[in-house]
């Protein structure tokens, strides 16, 4: 059988997703009787509570006696590690783009990384059904953004199809015919991707992805470069510099067919396979014949752009609620997300309790503390901080993003007065239709840490921001912070209504009657830009003397709800988030009063 690996990427909530379930429907992979999920390959319980592609995954469907392997990639830039990886499986990708929002930030990504491997992509402008749909100028954009980003004569050349993913059909015009379904895809597919590249040699293969069974333990996924392997097959693993990691035997081989993984007796060149036996082995790793000396070349990574500190609990109501909470443990579980997450870095704190972790931006380290919030873990986090750099001549550089803003006309001056006291610079403003103007910005990562909730406050929820990283430049200098200072508790104990209701004209609560508080936890946020102590326990005092005057009723304002991403992006430089199984509370990361004034000194000496 032959065979064919493409890989859809696009930026995200364009429809990758949706494409691959009717893709699959449309292939005769499910039963007659078979209940059909949605979204299927979102198989994660965050993918599936946020609608993103987290983690890259492959399935495979059989179009005329061609068996065609599909890789769902994230759509977000800060799984881009994934991305990167994954395209090494594959000998061509579907580029889909949205009909009305046209090639955004990410899609941008992902191309720019498929053209610099020499694949040959395939368009396809998806969503043609919406009302704001423009196509032709969509099409424009992609041919425009292909040059840019250095694409070959061949490359430039490429086949368009137009469709609804949603609705199953894709064509070759706008208008049709929609009777046909998926077919023209999969026979461009079939006419256009090249058959994959089989190299001369014994069993080679690229470790791309790494995942743990309970019954197989380590599986590592890949595509077989040369050679085959069977079960039981001794094989050994190098590492990118060729030193040997181990020596093993293959207990299980697995294939992607369909929506199972089904174990074969011969992994073939071309295939993308999955095999179990190995336990150091993993992603960037060549796994082949013991007789092999020379490693596979894995792609390079983007580097790291932001950095927080993941450090044991150790607020008074540390290990109430979270059954790991020990320095080991957290340990532990660091360092095996960062083996399968190439894009992570995992550095040892000097104070031994804490770690550094590194990667692409906060929303990729804010779904790994949700990750490990589920598992049972507690933690505290620091505030995001970004990975600054040094070039040759001594010059400090930092990570700059290139930042899409989509607003309405009305909002469009108090972004851009936000942006620029965050030292972005505007490259762009151009209508994008509907009375909506697009700006484009170089705006410093630290400017942009916490905007998204001011964005969207600023412009009544109507903005969408996108971002990029773009480069390393000169450090932009100081950038302005939160200017309201906190509501922090002064004693531990249970929060009283009474208490709350008259500390409401100091400022927003972030708590609610009956919550858990502790000495040094931040309870609300200060109408003035200094810190306040406040008791929060203090009750009504109760007296024998009756009145004719009603009391009060106690009406309290709703509390600010606080999310993990808002979370970090809110806190400063001298707080925490403490993440647990059940809360998300805020604390000064010294708890103690005077231990705080005491370090405060400490520092406005040495500034």
């Amino acid at each position: 059988m032959s065979m064919r690996n493409i890989a859809i990427i696009a930026h995200v909530d364009h429809g990758k997703t949706t494409l691959v379930d009717k893709l699959l429907q449309q292939s005769g992979t499910y039963r007659d009787n078979q209940r059909v999920i949605e979204r299927v390959m979102d198989s994660n319980e965050l993918e599936k509570e946020r609608g993103i592609t987290i983690l890259a995954k492959a399935t495979s469907v059989v179009w005329k006696d061609t068996r065609i392997n599909i890789v769902d990639t994230p759509g977000h830039a800060d799984f881009g590690g994934e991305v990167e990886r994954i395209l090494n499986m594959v000998d061509s990708a579907i580029v889909l783009v949205d009909a009305a929002e046209g090639p955004m930030p990410q899609t941008k990504f992902v191309v720019s990384k498929a053209l610099k491997l020499g694949l040959r992509p395939i368009v396809a402008i998806n969503k043609v059904d919406k009302p704001d749909a423009r196509v032709q100028e969509v099409i424009n954009e992609v041919f425009d953004l292909f040059a840019a980003l250095d694409a070959n004569d061949e490359q430039l050349d490429f086949p368009i199809l137009y469709g609804s993913g949603k609705q199953g059909w894709m064509a070759h015009d706008p208008a049709g015919p929609q009777d046909q379904g998926l077919a023209p895809m999969y026979d461009l597919i079939l006419s256009h991707v090249p058959e994959p590249r089989i190299e001369e040699g014994p069993f080679r293969m690229l470790g791309t992805l790494l995942e743990a069974n309970p019954y197989l333990g380590r599986i590592i996924t890949g595509r077989v470069v040369s050679g085959s392997a069977k079960p039981n097959q001794m094989i050994k693993v190098l590492s990118g510099d060729g030193t040997l990691v181990e020596t093993g035997r293959i207990t299980k081989i697995l294939a992607f067919r369909g929506l199972e993984r089904t174990p074969i007796e011969e992994a073939i060149p071309g295939d993308i396979v999955s095999i179990a036996g190995l336990v150091k082995g993993s992603v960037a790793d060549t796994f082949c014949d013991p007789a092999v000396e020379t490693p596979i070349k894995a792609q390079p990574i983007d580097p790291p752009t932001v950095s927080m500190t993941f450090m044991v609990n150790d607020s008074p109501l540390a290990g109430t609620e979270g059954d790991k909470v020990t320095t080991r443990v957290i340990r532990d579980r660091l360092f095996k997300e960062a083996e399968g997450n190439v894009a992570l870095k995992i550095e040892e704190a000097t104070d031994k309790d804490s770690y550094i972790v590194s990667g692409r931006g906060e929303l990729q380290l804010a779904i790994l503390i949700e990750q490990m919030r589920r598992e049972g873990f507690e933690l505290g986090v620091s505030r995001p901080r970004v990975v600054l750099k040094r070039d040759e001549a001594g010059q400090l550089l930092e990570p700059i993003e290139e930042v899409i803003i989509d607003v309405d006309e009305e909002h469009s001056g108090v972004v851009v007065q936000k942006m620029s006291e965050r030292k972005a610079d505007m490259l762009e403003m151009r209508p994008s239709g509907g009375n909506r103007l697009r700006l484009v910005f170089h705006a410093p990562t630290r400017g942009l840490i916490g905007y998204q909730g001011e964005l969207l406050t600023d412009t009544r929820g109507t903005a969408i921001m996108n971002r990029l990283f773009h480069d390393y430049l000169p450090y932009k200098g100081e950038i302005g912070g939160r200017r309201n200072g906190v509501l922090i508790a002064m004693e531990t104990g249970e929060a009283v209504a009474y208490a709350l209701w008259n500390l409401e004209d100091r400022g927003p609560m972030m708590i609610e009657p009956g919550w858990k508080v502790y000495q040094g936890m931040i309870v609300g946020e200060h109408t003035r830009e200094n810190d306040l102590e406040v008791n929060v326990l203090k009750g009504k005092k109760l007296t024998n003397i009756r009145t004719t005057s009603k009391d009060e009723a106690v009406r309290l304002t709703p509390p600010i709800r606080m999310t993990l991403e808002r979370s970090l992006a809110w806190i400063d430089d001298d707080e925490l988030v403490e993440v647990t199984p059940k809360s998300i509370r805020l604390r000064k990361g010294v708890l103690d009063p005077n231990e705080r004034k005491r370090s405060q000194k400490i520092k406005e000496a040495v500034a």
